[in-house]
């Protein structure tokens, strides 16, 4: 019998396997998808923190400040340990100045966590019910951005419109096996990180995740389909895309003054952005001096889950880490891949007995 089975192979899961092992340990990985690696290899592979960690407390204000804390502390030495597996570093700036953290090629960095973990993941095989014989169990199967249903009762009436940014199979699994073993809900189950994105008929494939992002809000008049008005206020533009998700249709039109349109937002321009949506098939106009961009919300993942303690525990030998722990970025905006690299340890070295 395995000294720890993990229900996830993403970027949390992975992590917590690789710890496992590197502490001698027999791990079983269960994954519900066809392949290792998650969102996580979704995703631009930035894995950051908050250069201060009283601007992660003001951003995040709902979130539990232990659980920042440790985030904040041990992301640096966690990254040395990714890189030390053989992850590949892209780039060791964020291109943000209020962050630090690395960029790791997303395909090294699975790879790298599957051959830690001693390559023992069981795929097409979710985890059902936590093992009858008592073994150490980690959660970490991405949150519930994939369950319309959990969606729609948490997050927005507008569930069936919002486009899934992520692995279609993360539908709450951890969430319901934590509950069912005792744990308790986070704060911030309606909360979630995700990207308005061109509205269809836009076709939004996988590989379009992250090029087709429409994010320059601040740069735009942004107002819904029935003519309600948001600003937005925050550098992620997290306030905006939750806005949207909650209007008829999840949509939102971004009006954008031609002279804008040379704005950089990090690598790109606004222009450059809008060239994709368009090409990509979604409704643009241009009308008056301003293009129109029709966007619809995305859910890349949830913020909400279980609530765990600084030893990554839910319950009684059940222990959790990624997008199923709620509760670090509530009210606001956090790398989810920091969280579960340093949750991911934290989870296998409490489930082993070991400090955490």
């Amino acid at each position: 019998m395995p000294d720890l089975v993990v229900a996830g192979a993403g970027m949390a899961g992975l992590v917590a396997a690789a710890q496992a092992r590197a502490l001698g340990a027999d791990v079983v990985v269960h994954e519900k998808g066809d392949r290792p690696g998650g969102s996580m290899l979704l995703s631009s592979g930035v894995v950051w923190r908050h250069a201060e960690l009283e601007r992660f407390h003001a951003e995040c204000p709902g979130g539990d400040r232990a659980l920042q804390r440790l985030v904040w502390e041990r992301l640096d030495d966690d990254l040395a340990w990714l890189e030390s597996l053989g992850a590949r570093v892209v780039a060791r700036e964020t291109g943000n100045p209020l962050t630090r953290g690395a960029r790791f090629d997303t395909e090294s960095l699975a790879r790298a966590l599957v051959e830690a973990a001693g390559g023992r993941v069981e795929l097409r095989a979710p985890l059902r019910e936590p093992p009858a014989d008592g073994t150490p169990l980690v959660l970490a199967t991405g949150g519930f951005h994939a369950s319309r249903e959990l969606l729609r009762e948490h997050v927005s009436p507008q569930a069936d419109a919002l486009l899934v940014r992520a692995t279609p199979w993360s539908e709450g699994d951890g969430l319901r096996l934590g509950l069912a073993a005792g744990g308790r809900a986070s704060a911030g189950l309606g909360e979630f990180y995700g990207r308005n994105m061109p509205a269809p008929p836009a076709r939004v494939t996988a590989e379009g995740f992250v090029p087709l992002a429409q994010l320059y809000a601040r740069h735009a008049e942004v107002e819904s389909l029935a003519g309600e008005r948001f600003t937005t206020r925050t550098w992620s533009e997290i306030d905006v895309v939750q806005w949207t998700a909650r209007q008829p249709g999840a949509r939102a039109l971004y009006r954008v003054p031609e002279e804008r349109l040379g704005e950089r937002v990090r690598e790109r321009t606004v222009g450059e952005m809008i060239a994709a949506a368009e090409h990509a098939g979604a409704p643009v106009c241009r009308e008056d001096g301003s293009v129109v961009v029709e966007c619809v919300a995305a859910v890349t993942t949830t913020l909400g889950g279980l609530a765990v303690d600084e030893h990554a525990r839910v319950a009684d030998g059940v222990f959790a880490a990624g997008a199923d722990v709620g509760g670090i970025a509530t009210g606001g905006y956090a790398s989810g891949l920091a969280a579960a690299l340093v949750f991911g340890r934290i989870a296998a070295r409490s489930a082993l007995g070991e400090a955490a």
